[in-house]
């Protein structure tokens, strides 16, 4: 007998052949329970679904009928997901996420380059890099629209619930695909308004400086070893994990900092000589099934370009200063340095 025959149809069939739905006749009371996961409110569910708490709860009590067990407990803060709920929240997020690009893809085929395309990216990347080169991207596909979010996890479009994620590792999935960008150029910074207060540090007086620390900064890779020496002999003055708000307590003189070669722009920044130099590799990472949607690519291939090795702030070599160029001259232009330089901007 061969292994798939006629005589096998239950094994040969489609999921399309079966008439019957695998998952019976609750779709309402999943979304109202995703509703619920989300909010960890009935009464805000209700107003999602736009029906009243009530039925929110009848719901909710049929759908833990049928799969037999119970989903939420209830706390005096509202309600929380038990092991089970939190497993089947999560399966229905990335259903939510399935649907919603399908609806898109099949919007973007039926004419020009359209929809919406969400990118996970850190602030300080995102202010100073994607959303100064925006304008160009916008004026050649002006029906694109891009969700530029804060990445949850810095190598995986599922849990970002992301088409892309711009990270600092390379991503082992089958179902993900990487793309080695540049070189991301850290060094300790202060401000002169700091130096003013503190006189200038060096190698031999970090005892007598404080420093701004930050969780990314606190791995345990040995990649930033040198830096965690240097905040042991001085003292943390504050933390902060928000890349962006992080360069800003440096600006304002609140510490010695660690931060991307590019804030050097920035006029009231200097660059300390304390031997602490970390390049760290960009990674673009996508969802290999979303990359077949045109906007999902062309979104791809310009932050490729403007994180690219082209680029003279991500290249493979260290500089503390580069000319000025088109993938700069938005960053320049908020420092107010964009008319110390012609840029090309004909590409």
């Amino acid at each position: 007998m061969e292994a798939f025959d006629e005589e096998q149809q239950a094994f040969n069939g489609s999921p399309l052949d079966d008439e019957k739905l695998l998952s019976g006749q609750f779709w309402g009371e999943l979304r109202v329970f995703l509703a619920v996961a989300k909010t960890k409110s009935f009464n805000r569910a209700a107003e999602i679904t736009n029906t009243s708490q009530p039925t929110v709860s009848r719901q909710v009590k049929r759908l833990q009928d049928v799969v037999g067990s119970q989903l939420f407990v209830a706390t005096a803060r509202g309600v929380r997901l038990t092991q089970k709920g939190e497993a089947l929240a999560h399966a229905l997020c990335r259903l939510d996420h399935t649907l919603h690009s399908i609806t898109r893809d099949l919007k973007a085929e039926a004419g020009e380059a359209e929809g919406t395309v969400s990118v996970s990216i850190t602030d300080g990347l995102n202010a100073l890099f994607a959303a100064p080169a925006l304008d160009r991207f916008s004026a050649q596909y002006p029906k694109i629209q891009l969700h530029l979010k804060n990445p949850i996890n810095m190598m995986n479009p599922r849990e970002n619930q992301s088409d892309i994620v711009i990270g600092f590792r390379p991503a082992e999935s089958a179902d993900i695909r990487f793309q080695k960008l540049g070189q991301l150029h850290f060094l300790p910074v202060a401000a002169k308004d700091y130096i003013r207060k503190y006189g200038l540090p060096t190698r031999d007086n970090l005892e007598q400086h404080v420093f701004l620390q930050s969780a990314y900064y606190l791995t345990k890779t040995g990649l930033w070893d040198g830096w965690q020496q240097a905040v042991a002999r001085g003292r943390v003055a504050h933390y902060c994990d928000n890349s962006l708000a992080y360069g800003m307590l440096v600006k304002a003189g609140q510490g010695i900092g660690m931060l991307g070669s590019y804030s050097l722009l920035e006029p009231s920044a200097v660059p300390l000589e304390l031997d602490l130099r970390v390049s760290v590799p960009l990674y673009l990472i996508a969802l290999t099934d979303r990359l077949s949607a045109r906007p999902v690519r062309l979104v791809f291939d310009w932050l490729s370009d403007v994180f690219g090795g082209n680029n003279p702030w991500f290249s493979d070599e260290f500089r503390l200063n580069n000319p000025p160029s088109e993938y700069d001259a938005g960053f320049r232009k908020m420092f107010n340095l964009a008319g110390n330089a012609e840029t090309d901007t004909s590409r």
